[in-house]
């Protein structure tokens, strides 16, 4: 096999995309992956990294573009670590994620079944209803923005076209406020400097929380914050201090004080209204979100009569909607704050038939399995991690007559439904949904069926 070396010249063809958004090409048994390239394009690329079998290359000239290939729109694109489609068409990029998820669940399930198209959004802009800018202190100045790909480099972006102009906005004034005052910037180098990040959330009516997360307990010039950012934007309901000292990666501390106004959003979603705190987990595109939970609404197949259990429930938005064509729903999570959430909003819809607890859902599970709950569907929405190596087998125990897995991660659902496959439990109707539009991420809903059912 011929020995590539660093730094080489060589000329391929884009046959595919890694999981990355990243073009594939292939020299002499060497797979090559390039970002900002599409498929079937001609490009001389440079290796930067040559491994046994893989190289990571930039492509240095195209030779032959893509009908697809469009021009970007955002001029931080190029830098940013957040958005690796902006380079071709709304349209390649749904067939690359259509791509993505059949390869997972071809290649790492072991199905046979083709999914159908990614279900694209009306609109890849501005979507974003919740955005968490890291705060650095550069050599170029005090930069608030996103981190530059794999890496803790923060690029200061003065506008994101994923985000609502409200954020925009705020971030505009909130940095104006730090240069103003020198606030300093958190160093991770030396857990020194006190902003770490700047975090907004808006809804639907174009209402916004703010909140900043600092290492420490206060922060100095505090009316003049509230002042820069109300002016900024009228619409602002509240102001939260989030404190995290921790020298951790994590965002949010555990501690939150309101600085002023209230320390919520309310939203409605499939119909019903949700109030959202900081921590609280919301999909962050509102629309998308609805026609995701259609989905999940449709695979499990209520008739009015079932038993439900919603494991890593949230804030119990797919609960909730479950709630409303089951029996009864019981909800699992381990984050205390949205358990409290979930019971609110239970309580606002004035949806009585739900119940839920706080706690691992692996161990919660399995207690409810001790205590005789059989439910008739179980419906999972897990962190990107997928199912702790426990669950399948505590989920399956249970005898269900469908699962219903909500996965952002295809990699680990296809792991986790390959695991489930074994137990009993068949794969029958896939549909992935594009919450993310312009980045890597999509979202896929599986119904299983017990073989055992059948």
């Amino acid at each position: 096999m011929t020995q590539w070396k660093k730094n080489s010249i060589h000329t391929v063809q884009i046959t595919g995309y890694t999981a990355e958004g990243m073009g594939v090409a292939r020299l002499d048994g060497l797979v090559l992956f390039i970002p900002n390239t599409i498929q079937g394009e001609t490009w001389e690329i440079q290796l930067l990294k040559v491994t046994k079998h893989v190289a990571w290359a930039r492509g240095i000239h195209l030779l032959t573009p893509s009908p697809a290939r469009i021009d970007s729109d955002c001029p931080y694109s190029a830098k940013c670590g957040g958005c690796q489609y902006r380079h071709m068409s709304y349209e390649e990029e749904l067939s690359a994620k259509r791509q993505k998820v059949q390869d997972a669940l071809t290649r790492l399930g072991g199905l046979s079944l083709e999914i159908p198209p990614v279900l694209g959004a009306v609109s890849p802009l501005r979507y974003r209803n919740k955005v968490q800018f890291p705060v650095s202190q550069t050599k170029h100045g005090l930069a608030i923005g996103f981190y530059r790909p794999r890496s803790h480099d923060v690029i200061d972006t003065t506008d994101c076209m994923l985000q609502p102009e409200p954020v925009t906005q705020l971030r505009h004034a909130f940095k104006t406020w730090m240069e103003t005052y020198q606030i300093p910037a958190y160093e991770e180098a030396t857990c020194s400097g006190l902003v770490r990040h700047f975090y907004v959330r808006t809804n639907q009516n174009g209402q916004a929380l703010a909140c900043i997360v600092v290492n420490g307990h206060k922060i100095p010039h505090q009316s003049a914050l509230i002042e820069s950012l109300c002016g900024a934007y009228p619409a602002l309901l509240g102001i939260v201090l989030n404190c995290n000292t921790k020298d951790t990666n994590v965002i949010l501390g555990e501690r939150y004080e309101t600085l002023w106004g209230q320390s919520y959003l309310e939203e409605t979603l499939c119909g019903m209204s949700f109030r959202l705190s900081v921590p609280s987990f919301f999909q962050i595109n509102h629309p998308q979100t609805e026609r995701l939970y259609q989905i999940a609404l449709d695979f499990a197949q209520l008739t009015g009569t079932e038993t439900v259990l919603d494991l890593y429930c949230g804030i119990g938005t797919i609960s909730l909607a479950l709630a409303q064509k089951a029996k009864t729903v019981i909800g699992c999570e381990i984050v205390p704050e949205a358990i409290e959430d979930a019971n609110a909003n239970a309580e606002r819809n004035g949806i009585a038939n739900t119940q839920f607890f706080c706690g691992d859902a692996g161990e919660i599970a399995a207690k409810l399995a001790q205590d005789g709950i059989t439910p008739d569907v179980i419906c999972v929405d897990p962190p990107r991690k997928g199912l702790a190596p426990e669950v399948p087998e505590i989920l399956t125990s249970m005898q269900p007559k469908r699962i219903v897995y909500v996965s952002c991660d295809p990699a680990t659902l296809a792991r986790d439904v390959k695991r489930l496959a074994t137990l009993g439990y068949q794969v029958h109707k896939i549909q992935a949904v594009d919450l993310f539009p312009r980045t890597a991420h999509v979202e896929t809903v599986v119904q299983l069926s017990s073989t055992s059912s059948l």
